[in-house]
């Protein structure tokens, strides 16, 4: 996973790259020492994971997270408590308090890496193409539609959004073992939350940094990042 490391304080960041240094899965690809430096970064580099400081000098750690359109999973990292809540109001993935506790960042970790892992009953299953039938279930109902009725897929934390016809349930699933399931024909991984259906596009235009942005069907407008803008051309371009 492409990491950077958000902190006013070098040694700080020095510390937590020397933390995170034994996690395999981890590739530090950059630090920055405030929320200017980040944000560019964020938006030009496109991470996987952020571990940012709260409390830094101009715009602090939860301003830039609340202004990202689509952003990384961001871990804060703070000596205040105080803030906890507020953290995860603006959807953090988690909060470590400093000094970090080594088995509270393994817990991170771990999170993260099954997070990440396509379950083996995903593996092994067939890829749900045009025209093929699906069992959704949320709760007490029950829906057996036609994969080509699911306009886009939405995350919800450790849960998917469908999104089709006037319906939006919940199902437990990562959007990266759905990307596994559905035909890439059909289709389209957008960003870090949202899966498209690329038959209900029915306008694209030029969006920031590079972007698309589409409009669906339902009027619901979603955009590609600039990383999934070149898959995106590179597929469906003459």
């Amino acid at each position: 996973m492409r990491t950077i490391i958000v902190d006013d304080e070098r040694l700080a960041r020095e510390e937590l790259k020397g933390l995170l240094s034994i996690y395999s899965e981890l590739e530090i690809i950059g630090e920055y020492k405030n929320a200017i430096e980040a944000k560019a970064a964020i938006e030009r580099d496109l991470p996987d994971l952020v571990f940012m400081d709260i409390q830094m000098p101009g715009e602090n750690g939860l301003d830039l997270l609340s202004s990202l359109k689509n952003p990384p999973r961001t871990v804060f990292v703070t000596a205040y408590d105080e803030y906890a809540m507020k953290a995860f109001e603006v959807n953090a993935y988690d909060y470590l308090m400093k000094p970090i506790d080594n088995d509270r960042l393994d817990e991170v970790y771990r999170r993260l890496m099954e997070e990440n892992q396509t379950p083996k009953s995903v593996q092994n299953a067939e890829v749900l193409r045009k025209g093929d039938s699906v069992l959704i279930k949320d709760g007490d109902r029950v829906w057996f539609i036609k994969m080509d009725e699911i306009r886009f897929f939405e995350s919800e934390g450790n849960y998917v959004k469908v999104h089709f016809q006037k319906n939006r349930p919940l199902i437990l699933r990562s959007l990266n073992s759905l990307e596994e399931r559905t035909d890439p024909n059909l289709f389209f991984r957008a960003n870090r939350k949202f899966i498209i259906n690329i038959n209900h596009i029915i306008s694209v235009e030029n969006w920031f940094n590079g972007g698309l942005q589409v409009e669906l069907s339902c009027g619901t407008k979603v955009e590609i990042s600039r990383r999934q803008t070149i898959k995106f051309k590179d597929q469906f371009s003459l």
